[in-house]
């Protein structure tokens, strides 16, 4: 039966899945089959609007789903199974939860009727999951799938981003019930607040303007409000005369070639921005959270700062750090009036910053991304700043794994725009890299896109190689191959006594030989005179690579904000001790370089 006037009409709770796929505009999932969705994997076969994408293990589809919802703006989607291929989903659940990614799972579930009895991989799906979603659902009837489904999609993608869950009994799948197509208005009483508090905005124009040495603090919430709110962050920029700087995920909303430009500030950051955030006069927190791998010691935060934080996720508003002056509402909407404001009552008197830019200058001056170069062997920031300016000009995708080389990446990759960088901040999550450039490609199949890797994290999810060369996939893997778990050494070797327990990964694969094992191209590379012309092979294959670029086994990823200490109290290259050591003996007697 069908009703031609409201787009109602009987089908099963498995069709149903695959419309609210339709309808809510998913052109591509990621999952594995098994069970308890074999009736929706049905449907997918006898359609062909939604390409599923096979992948080889359920975390593998959860990371693909959040590359591709990183670089596209929509909602990343993945199927799984009940019991285990729900499980294996917690991990990109909770990579989305803290890096505020769009991603919606389905998941298979026992029918209701077995529904706590043990059943044959039946596990409390919505329980374990709860504390990694926005929001989740066991659904036991039928003719509620639908609307749910369509919640679903408008709780993932609205206010602060984030994942959610929909479990789906295998009877559930069978039974027969009325489809609605999705409402005009959302059916859920979740309302985001888009507007920011006028007044609010107002006192923080007027605060700003009154500023000597302000900071603009930019974070992912600018990127996942879309193209036009980078726009404009950078036309306030610009009319305010600010520095600013961006915390790992807001890299790209303001260009790295800008002029305002500070770097990436936090642990890793670099000098000058942590110098400028800790002696600010004035902060403007942009879509940032105030994370503990940005402030440092909390108590020796900016201590000299008023605050103003825009966030649309009200918790996060004197969480961490009291703002000032907080405003509740979408970063883009809130910058439109800010900047509107800005040119209606405010006159810039940029020369009143010069004291400020010339301190500034002079932290820029320590060039505290300086690392020692080396004629015989490949440095891990050489390697980084060769694959940018070899693969800058072109339409680039950077994904990473979680390590040192995530940090190089981000000190020494220049991103000129946004959506262009996906990185696991917030979980720190080994293994990301892969999978979510494997998304990324999906999304974006005419684009070059490349995991920047390390030897240990790409090791975790290395079967999605398999899925890449399925789907022609032409994925690029640059593996920064020190044979160690790089930061774990780091801080091994300068918290804990140079003790370096379980650190050096033995009986490493041969990248080469597995990437055609796989039935892509490898490439190796361990001289610095070779590296240009290694790269410019890995952009050209047309199918995915695994690049094993041989580096200096003991660098170690400076500036460095030590564990409990502030942002001026950062370790800088030339102070470091134990920073880059040419020719050096590890904790088992090997010569290392």
């Amino acid at each position: 039966m069908s009703n031609a006037t409201s787009g109602t009409r009987e089908m099963s709770g498995a069709e149903m899945v695959v419309q609210a796929l339709k309808d809510n505009g998913v052109e591509h999932i990621f999952g594995y089959p098994g069970g308890a969705v074999l009736p929706i994997y049905d449907e997918l076969f006898q359609q062909e609007e939604v390409q599923h994408i096979l992948v080889r293990h359920e975390q593998g589809a959860g990371h693909a789903a959040e590359g591709y919802a990183r670089s596209t703006g929509r909602a990343g989607v993945m199927l799984v199974t009940s019991g285990p291929g729900a499980t294996n989903a917690v991990t990109p659940l909770q990579d989305a939860l803290m890096d505020s990614i769009p991603l919606v799972c389905i998941s298979g579930q026992v029918p209701t009727t077995l529904i706590g009895s043990d059943a044959f991989q039946e596990a409390d799906t919505v329980g374990i999951t709860r504390p990694c979603t926005k929001h989740n659902w066991l659904v036991r009837d039928v003719n509620e799938l639908a609307a749910i489904l369509h919640e679903a999609f408008h709780i993932a993608t609205t206010g602060r981003p984030g994942p959610v869950l929909v479990d789906i009994p295998k009877d559930v799948q069978f039974a027969r019930g009325i489809y609605t197509p999705p409402q005009p208005a959302p059916r859920t009483s979740y309302q985001p607040k888009l507007e920011g508090d006028l007044e609010a905005i107002r006192q923080a124009v007027a605060l700003m303007a009154t500023a000597k040495r302000p900071v603009i603090y930019s974070g992912g919430g600018v990127i996942n409000a879309g193209p036009q709110a980078s726009a404009l962050l950078r036309e306030l920029v610009e009319l305010t005369g600010f520095p600013i700087t961006s915390t790992l995920m807001g890299l790209g909303a303001y260009p790295a070639s800008g002029p305002a430009w500070l770097g990436m500030l936090g642990m890793h950051g670099s000098y000058e921005a942590n110098m400028v955030m800790h002696d600010c006069d004035v902060m403007l927190c942009v879509g940032a959270r105030f994370d503990d791998r940005i402030t440092g010691r909390l108590n020796a935060f900016s201590p000299h700062s008023k605050k103003i934080h825009i966030d649309i996720d009200p918790s996060s508003i004197n969480k961490t750090v009291r703002a000032d002056v907080g405003i509740i509402g979408d970063c883009g909407r809130v910058l439109d009036e800010m900047v509107s404001l800005w040119r209606e009552t405010v006159t810039a008197d940029h020369a009143a910053l010069r004291p400020w830019w010339s301190q500034i200058e002079q932290w820029r001056a320590r060039d505290s991304f300086a690392f020692r170069p080396n004629r015989d062997v490949i440095m891990p920031q050489y390697a980084i700043q060769r694959l940018y300016e070899m693969s800058k000009g072109r339409k680039t995708f950077i994904t990473t794994e979680v390590g040192q080389h995530q940090m190089w990446a981000a000190q020494h990759y220049g991103f000129e725009e946004p959506n262009r960088w996906m990185t696991s901040g917030g979980l720190g999550t080994m293994g990301y890299g892969l999978p979510a450039a494997l998304g990324v490609q999906i999304a974006h199949p005419d684009a070059l896109v490349i995991d920047i890797a390390g030897d240990a994290s790409v090791q975790m999810t290395m079967q999605e190689m398999s899925t890449a060369v399925q789907y022609e996939a032409p994925i690029k893997i640059f593996i920064l191959n020190n044979q160690y778990m790089g930061m774990v050494r780091q801080w091994q070797q300068l918290l804990h006594g140079n003790r370096l327990s379980h650190s050096y990964t033995e009986a490493m694969p041969d990248f080469v030989k597995l990437a055609e094992a796989y039935g892509g191209h490898g490439i190796r590379c361990d001289k610095p005179d070779e590296l240009d012309d290694a790269i410019n092979e890995m952009i050209a294959v047309k199918k995915p690579v695994l690049f094993d670029c041989r580096v200096a086994n003991l660098a170690n990823c400076f500036p460095m904000i030590p564990s409990g200490k502030a942002h001026n109290e950062m370790l800088l290259p030339d102070e470091a001790t134990d920073e880059v050591v040419a020719t050096a003996i590890d904790a088992k007697g090997k010569m290392l370089v």
